[in-house]
């Protein structure tokens, strides 16, 4: 009975292991600004959960941004959940629940608006 025992216990542990954040991974453009947070990716735009592990990321973000508005690249992992009945905001809202990696330069704006008021 010991040696069954013994056969198995490396399987379950290699189970467990294996199952461990198996959350899918997101590639996109991040912007924090106030109390809103957001993921825009090539074919979808996400709010994300204010929460610990955005702040996180919010600080690795913070020393890379030029200005306000830019947004760095990033790679998460997360939880993505339709938004609640009757709540304001996107539709569909990522928990990040890892961080994979953060760009080093900010995204290049699709549109730059300049102040020709000289």
């Amino acid at each position: 009975m010991k040696k069954v025992v013994f056969l198995l216990l490396p399987v379950l542990l290699f189970v467990s292991c294996a199952s461990e954040n198996k959350d899918p991974q997101y590639a996109g453009e991040f912007i924090y600004l106030a109390d809103a947070a957001v993921l825009k990716g090539e074919d979808f735009i996400y709010g994300v959960t204010v929460d610990k592990k955005m702040h996180e990321l919010a600080d690795k973000v913070a020393p890379i941004k030029k200005e306000e508005y830019d947004m760095i690249p990033v790679v998460v992992k997360g939880k993505l959940n339709k938004k609640k009945e009757g709540e304001e905001g996107w539709d569909e809202i990522l928990t990040i629940t890892e961080i994979v990696e953060v760009g080093t330069t900010p995204s290049q704006p699709d549109v730059k608006i300049e102040d020709n008021d000289n």
